[in-house]
């Protein structure tokens, strides 16, 4: 008795474009844009080189909404933490959580890194955290210079997941969160602080 192939199942798009989206968003995270490729980028997702770019239209506009959907769900600027009466220490709390040493550094933070050396993905990234975390932290924070202080903030992110979370310098990592935060604390509310100038 022979086997008879099963029907071709139908394709649903949906599906299939977050495939490659979840695809892309792991390639981009573990080998930046130019280490990824379209065709590793498809394997992952179970299609065709031909169909990423059907969906996509080029592997830029598929790295652009990779950068969109990392700022989906924030973890440190989350809803949560927005609405907290003291915003300075949940931002100061969620940091340190999120930098545990240990812990795999965020993806949307590894998608940037690994990028960094490409001028058009650089860009790409500059704009998105510009429209996201940038505009949402300005916004929170508001006063004088408050796009300055934003963006130090997330520098004091993007450093912390480096220093604590991937090169574990002794001094981060082995500390204990409590001393973290209340260390971090401080340093926060002055750079939240509208008074600032």
């Amino acid at each position: 008795m022979t086997e008879t192939a099963a029907p071709p199942r139908r394709r649903n798009a949906a599906a299939t474009r977050a495939a490659i989206l979840a695809s892309a968003r792991r390639a981009f995270a573990r080998s930046g844009y130019d280490g990824a490729g379209v065709r590793e980028i498809a394997a992952g997702a179970g299609v065709t080189a031909m169909l990423v770019n059907r969906y996509f239209g080029s592997k830029e506009k598929l790295f652009a909404e990779v950068c969109a959907d990392t700022m989906r769900d924030p973890v440190i600027l989350s809803a949560a933490n927005l609405a907290a009466p003291d915003f300075p220490a949940a931002f100061a709390k969620a940091l340190v959580q999120v930098t545990a040493p240990g812990e795999t550094p965020l993806d949307g933070f590894l998608v940037l890194l690994h990028s960094a050396s490409s001028e058009r993905a650089a860009q790409i990234g500059r704009d998105w955290i510009g429209q996201g975390h940038q505009t949402t932290l300005e916004r929170m924070i508001g006063g004088p210079l408050s796009r300055e202080r934003a963006a130090l903030a997330l520098s004091l992110v993007a450093g912390l997941q480096v220093m604590r979370q991937m090169m574990e310098i002794e001094a981060l990592a082995g500390a204990r969160p409590a001393d973290l935060e209340a260390i971090l604390i401080p340093v926060i509310r002055t750079l939240f602080d509208a008074r600032a100038d």
